[in-house]
């Protein structure tokens, strides 16, 4: 055998790789032998060792110097660790690296909090210093609160596997009912969602519209939605009031429907075709009540649109779904999220239904569930593609309504304390931070803030702001930053949930307060999807609380140098606070050009699809993969360069086999190495019938949709690079890909053309399935250039005579409009050229014509 069959060797470690390795390994191996017999609870025993350790770190006291050197040690301790899990560590070591930073974490954040407690807070310089120095000391207490909650949520991560109900038969598997409820969305949105419905490969389900849009204004676009279940063959459940919007809509379908299961799709969410083969096993066990899947978005929400991230930053939902919910999971706490899961009927009907206390019902219906002893399980794995909210006043309206409910929750249900809630510990504690995280308003705000308020008002929230304070502080939040890292790294780069939360402070910290002094406030708000921005805007009434205290940060700038003039002994607290003030401005101004709404450059979203694709083009069979694909065009590349005209017919082959043929007009077709070629396709006037075998290929026929793995890892600098050029991004014009390059077949045939009464002999050099080029000398023309001018400003209709050869007695007959008439080229002016299209509006008559000369002109 040679030895190109054999493997490469292993190359040789160095003695200190191998060191690092054996260290590496021997983290997980001796913490399993000490913890293994406690089992699940080896967590808990840990976390109390660690306390009873850590408490003389966190209260020694040390001089400035001292802590300036711990400091240093711990921050690069931090930074080897998270080296090494970067290149080192896979599975149970990641783990136990993740606990060591966490531990190291709640050193330095403890101990910061304890210098903070004891030595800053100003509670003797005046009323106003104490009142601003509490509100900022409460802000930090809720920082850290929620960084300690999501350390909790996040020890352990549940990986799930789906469980296989391919050997079970048809009569013992449950009958599934699947809900779209609906109220004012275009009925396409809803068509789509549905076709994805049907298209499920599971042998007992129904499908249920259930139209909630019962109003005079939503009669006609009922009657549509009536005649689209008719055609599609699912079934219309309407009721006669509105009660609870989403929650009553499906609580009156659950008693007039079959199914044991029911899966609830929000009706712009298109399910995948295996979702219910992957999902229906895990209610094998009896007290499973709840699957949940993510929610995932093809298009770009306005974080990615405005700020122009180019798909390069995690989206805002991508730490919920890859993270918290599997932490969430591990303490059997992972909650229904409204849409993409599944449920068991009968625990829902247990708990009076969806939960219509509140406007996030679906959170608080599985905190019922959970109540009664019931388990939730999360399955990561994308088999929903939905709409995000294109414009940010429908983004910000979302988060409001889910700031609004999770107040209410924690309101009304108490999940920390509540004795009636037979929940564990970790559930409280997991529900609790669930239902406290749209709380950051406030303190997102206070830090805003704060320098401002030394600078600009002289007012003096820390006393005694300055390098021993940011010997005490940085270590806290650079090593809670690597702490994160591990978990975080795919998912939410560095700086980037600032930017969030600042975008939303002023709605989420006004709702939130407002549910907790009277939970009753707000009502459900339906999120508008499937808009269209068609030009630049400023959102003025969602960011202008956000544009004041940017105008209030850019003040304390101005005033630092004037400080540093007038009070020279201040230069450390005036300096802190310029730089805080600084690191606040670039994030602020990032937010703020969230509301700074670009336009769509598309008709359509463009998936980065990679399909089969076929395209014929006269007697040639071209072969290749699409690189993107929307419901109005495709990008694909050929393996191989070839003859094409401008109309083509493309089939599009799902991950399953699924096909769908259309006619597509070739926009562009550039090389791009020496054999493959990369033609743009706009579909041509699609029929009802292949616009739904599209949408079933694109969305529906999918193995794994492309963003279920993120391989782009966080760094810190490059993260905070690439917000510092959101300005840069946010302004500068985008314009759409207008250059359309005509496909044609170079022919030499004979044509007439009849214009004005009269007709002109020439020679048609190109032909293709939408259009065609003459050549004719420009004498022939009566008056050359007053005929041109009109002709190309004009642009009129005009008769076509076209054979191969002048003495052809029956040449084809063709009606074209001219397009574009020039020269030959910029120095022969006795050679007009023109190009003609042939119209829309008689192509059903003359396209069999067309495509005849295509073939047999040469």
């Amino acid at each position: 055998m040679s030895s190109m069959s054999n493997p490469s060797p292993k190359r040789p470690q160095s003695k200190s790789a191998q060191v690092v390795e054996w260290l590496v390994d021997l983290i997980p191996n001796f913490f399993d032998r000490v913890f293994g017999r406690f089992g699940r609870s080896q967590l808990v025993w840990l976390m109390g060792f660690i306390a009873l350790f850590s408490l003389p770190l966190v209260i020694t006291p040390l001089t400035i110097p001292q802590q300036g050197i711990v400091a240093v040690i711990l921050v690069v301790l931090a930074w080897v660790v998270t080296a090494v899990e970067q290149k080192q560590a896979a599975g149970r070591t990641s783990e136990y690296l993740h606990l060591f930073l966490v531990w190291l974490s709640l050193i330095t954040t403890f101990r910061y909090l304890y210098y903070r407690t004891n030595y800053t807070l100003n509670l003797t310089g005046g009323w106003v210093d104490a009142v601003f120095s509490i509100l900022l000391y409460v802000a930090e207490l809720y920082a850290i609160l929620t960084l300690g909650l999501s350390y909790f949520q996040t020890l352990k991560l549940k990986e799930r596997k789906p469980i296989d109900i391919s050997g079970i038969p048809e009569d013992r598997l449950p009958l599934v009912d699947i809900y779209i409820p609906t109220y004012s969305e275009d009925v396409e949105i809803v068509r789509k969602t549905t076709l994805g419905a049907l298209a499920i490969e599971y042998p007992k389900k129904n499908i249920y519209i259930l139209d909630d849009g019962r109003a005079e204004k939503f009669k006609a676009r009922r009657e549509e939605l009536r005649k689209m279940c008719t055609e599609l063959g699912c079934t219309l459940l309407t009721r006669d009031n509105n009660d609870h919007a989403k929650a009553g809509n499906i609580n009156t379908a659950l008693r007039r429907t079959p199914g044991e299961l029911v899966l609830i799709l929000d009706c712009d969410h298109i399910p995948t075709r295996n979702i219910l083969k992957e999902t229906v096993g895990f209610f094998s066990r009896p007290k499973v009540s709840l699957v949940q899947t993510p929610h995932w978005f093809y298009n770009p929400d306005p974080f990615e649109r405005n700020l122009q991230t180019g798909g390069k930053i995690p989206v805002g939902n991508e730490l919920f779904y890859k993270v918290l919910q599997k932490g969430n999971d591990f303490w059997n706490a992972a909650f229904f999220c409204g849409s993409a899961a599944i449920v068991r009927k009968s625990h829902l009907l247990e708990v009076g239904g969806i939960a219509v206390e509140t406007v996030t019902e679906d959170c608080h219906t599985s905190l019922r569930l959970h109540a009664l002893g019931y388990e939730s399980v999360y399955y990561d794995k994308i088999m929903v593609a939905g709409l995000a909210p294109e414009k940010f006043s429908a983004y910000v309206g979302q988060q409001v309504r889910w700031a609004r409910g999770m107040a209410q929750i924690l309101r009304i249900e108490n999940p920390l304390f509540n004795p009636k809630l037979k929940l564990s510990i970790p559930q409280r504690i997991c529900y609790f931070s669930a239902t406290s995280h749209f709380f950051f308003g406030f303190p997102r705000l206070m830090y805003a803030i704060a320098p401002a308020l030394f600078l600009v008002f002289g007012i003096n929230p820390i006393r005694g702001l300055g390098l021993e304070t940011l010997a005490y502080a940085l270590p806290h939040f650079i090593i809670s930053t690597y702490a994160n890292f591990i978990t975080y790294k795919h998912v939410r780069f560095s700086f980037w949930n600032e930017i969030y939360e600042f975008a939303m402070s002023f709605h989420a910290g006004i709702v939130t307060l407002l549910a907790l002094i009277n939970p009753k406030l707000g009502s459900f708000n339906v999120t508008d999807k499937g808009l269209t921005v068609t030009k630049r805007s400023f959102d003025w009434q969602s960011s202008r609380g956000l544009v004041f205290a940017a105008a209030l940060v850019v003040a304390s700038i101005v005033a630092a140098p004037f400080w540093l003039w007038l009070r020279p002994d201040t230069a450390e607290a005036v300096l802190v606070n310029l730089f805080w003030s600084f690191f606040n401005l670039i994030l602020i101004v990032a937010s703020v050009l969230v509301a700074f709404e670009q336009p769509q450059l598309r008709r359509s979203h463009r998936l980065d699809r990679k399909l089969a694709a076929v395209i014929y083009s006269q007697d040639n069979t071209l072969k290749g993969n699409t690189l993107n694909v929307s419901e109005t065009g495709c990008q694909v590349v050929l393996d191989s360069w070839a003859d094409l005209l401008d109309v083509v017919e493309v089939e599009l082959v799902g991950d399953y086999g699924t096909r769908t043929f259309l006619k597509g007009q070739v926009v562009r077709a550039l090389p791009v190495t020496d054999t493959q070629l990369v033609v743009t396709l706009d579909f041509v006037n699609p029929t009802q019938a292949q616009l739904d075998a599209l949408a079933i290929v694109i969305y529906s026929d999918v193995k794994e949709w492309y963003s279920q793995r993120r391989e782009q890892s966080d760094d810190p600098l490059a993260s905070i690079r690439f917000i510092t050029t959101s300005l840069q991004r946010a302004f500068q014009v985008r314009l759409p890909e207008t250059s359309r390059m005509r496909v044609r077949k170079s022919i030499n045939a004979f044509a007439q053309l009849y214009w004005k009464g009269a007709f002109y002999g020439a020679r048609a050099v190109e032909i293709g399935g939408r259009s065609l080029r003459l050549e004719l000398p420009a004498n022939s023309l009566h008056n050359s250039l007053t005929d041109i001018e009109e002709l190309n400003l004009g642009q009129p209709l005009v008769g076509l005579l076209i054979s191969q050869e002048s003495s052809d007695v029956q040449p084809r007959r063709l009606l074209a409009q001219v397009d574009r008439v020039g020269y030959g080229d910029g120095s022969d002016r006795g050679t007009v050229t023109i190009d003609l299209i042939f119209p829309e509006e008689v192509m059903d008559k003359q396209e069999s014509k067309i495509k005849q000369l295509v073939k047999t002109l040469n």
